[in-house]
């Protein structure tokens, strides 16, 4: 319960009721937002390409828009669903958009971000008619600890190949395994040494249990990132392969955000150019991705921050999926595709962060990165891997929860947290879990076990995975 004599601050976001600070609330904004800042770096960088007409999105009219839209969705989750849940433009939504759809001839970035504007109203549809909830509600225990899981273990996969410690192994033939340590076993290069440091600085001060352990290693390895680029002029791993992955370490410079991308969306343009079929379709697998991705990562999120009750619910779980549902239309209209929860708040949640309070700071300082684009180039991945790492332990311990004595349900949760990092998908561990789970307690003669919800949704996958067939059949 709150403490007496609570301030209005305190009990709006039940700060003290859930076993937090404000000090504590706002490390966790900071933690979040150095763990997830990279967006507004690698977005452009996906989204660089032409579409049929040679057009292009603009590096800098996409940075200032993924700013903008993080920053304002972020901010209303903080203040409205109470959750330390932050919101940016989903990568695994981005590229399917860059590879997949804008090659298709005749469609433009309009054309496609109207598919994602669709795609997002229609999940705003699910949420208000309490559908989306529904199936949240469906889940067996053992499959959303699962999920819990496999978030645990895409986190910490994230943080070991952003920092280059796990890198892919390039073979034309497909003879070796797909990844291996560092550059061909062997770690090599300063950005590699600040991740080992920062992982092992990360992990005994959380096992001291120091408080702002996270936030102290982030720090940490980000000044000694900077020192070693200041005297080894290290460089990006674009120009040296032992250099930076992404964010060279830099001094910020003040620019004026370009946000001339806003409304430039074409809602029915790809029908238009594509046909109705093959536009519906492709409409309803980004849909799914971003149905599924969301409510994996609210679930493993909400019982990493202990917000969940005894009955597996989550508080304001409605006003968290409609905040999600209004970032895919907000990031279609921004052009930045859709937005939606964050893995990397697990960063500001292993912080201590427990209420919306580090949500709307870690919004407040997004939309200061519109302004100031270039501050997050202090901190570069290898800055924040380690504690990424850390976070994704902390969930994976959960694992004890399953029930493994039920294989009818165990083998399902197995495939549903080993998928979700060899496929780098939240959507896609998910729905292998939940085809497998109907199929296996079809199989056993317990159909009646399985909630009608789960029915329809395994059916659905099973059109997601067989997508590519479909749209052969169909051409």
């Amino acid at each position: 319960m709150p403490k007496s004599g609570a301030g209005p601050l305190d009990r709006y976001f039940m700060i003290s009721e859930r076993g937090s600070s404000v000090s504590q609330e706002i490390r966790g904004g900071v933690a979040t937002f150095f763990a997830m800042s990279y967006i507004v770096v690698l977005n452009p960088l996906i989204l660089s390409g032409a579409d049929s007409t040679g057009a292009e999105l603009g590096p800098a009219r996409v940075a200032a828009a993924t700013a903008l839209v993080a920053g304002i969705m972020t901010i209303l989750m903080g203040a409205w669903a109470k959750h330390p849940f932050a919101m940016a433009t989903g990568l695994g939504v981005n590229a399917f958009l860059a590879i997949t759809v804008a090659t298709n001839p005749g469609l433009t970035w309009p054309d496609v971000m109207g598919l994602v504007l669709i795609a997002g109203v229609t999940m705003l549809i699910l949420v208000l008619t309490g559908f989306r909830t529904a199936v949240f509600r469906a889940v067996p225990p053992s499959l959303k600890t699962a999920i819990v899981v496999g978030i645990g273990m895409f986190i910490a996969l994230i943080g070991l190949v952003n920092a280059g410690f796990v890198r892919r192994i390039p073979d034309a033939a497909g003879t070796t395994v797909p990844v291996g340590l560092g550059f061909d076993g062997e770690l090599l290069g300063w950005p590699i040494l600040v991740f080992v440091v920062g992982l092992l600085l990360t992990s005994a001060l959380v096992i001291r249990k120091v408080r702002g352990a996270i936030l102290i290693g982030i720090v940490v390895s980000a000044v000694l990132a900077n020192i070693l680029e200041l005297v080894f002029d290290i460089g990006s791993s674009v120009e040296n392969p032992q250099g930076w992955s992404l964010v060279v370490p830099s001094m910020p410079e003040w620019s004026s955000p370009d946000l001339s991308l806003i409304g430039e969306v074409s809602v029915f343009g790809a029908f238009a150019n594509m046909g109705v079929t093959a536009a519906a379709l492709l409409a309803f697998v980004i849909l799914l991705s971003i149905f599924f991705d969301a409510m994996g990562t609210m679930v493993g999120l909400a019982n990493e921050a202990g917000t969940v009750d005894k009955d597996g619910n989550i508080p304001n779980v409605d006003r968290v999926l409609l905040v999600d549902a209004a970032g895919a239309i907000a990031g279609a209209g921004a052009s930045t595709s859709s937005s939606q929860l964050y893995v990397e708040s697990g960063a500001g949640i292993g912080e201590g962060a427990r209420t919306g309070l580090a949500s709307i700071v870690t919004g407040v300082l997004f939309v200061l990165a519109m302004f100031l684009t270039p501050l997050i180039h202090l901190v570069p991945f290898e800055a924040v891997a380690p504690a990424l790492v850390v976070v994704g332990f902390m969930m994976i311990t959960q694992v004890a929860k399953i029930d493994w004595a039920d294989w009818g349900v165990a083998l399902p949760a197995f495939l549903t947290f080993t998928l979700m990092p060899f496929t780098y998908s939240i959507a896609n561990g998910i729905g292998a879990g939940f085809v497998s789970f109907v199929f296996l307690r079809a199989i056993q003669g317990r159909a009646k076990d399985v909630h009608p919800l789960m029915w329809v949704v395994a059916a659905a996958f099973v059109l997601f995975f067989g997508i590519g067939v479909i749209e052969q059949a169909i051409a």
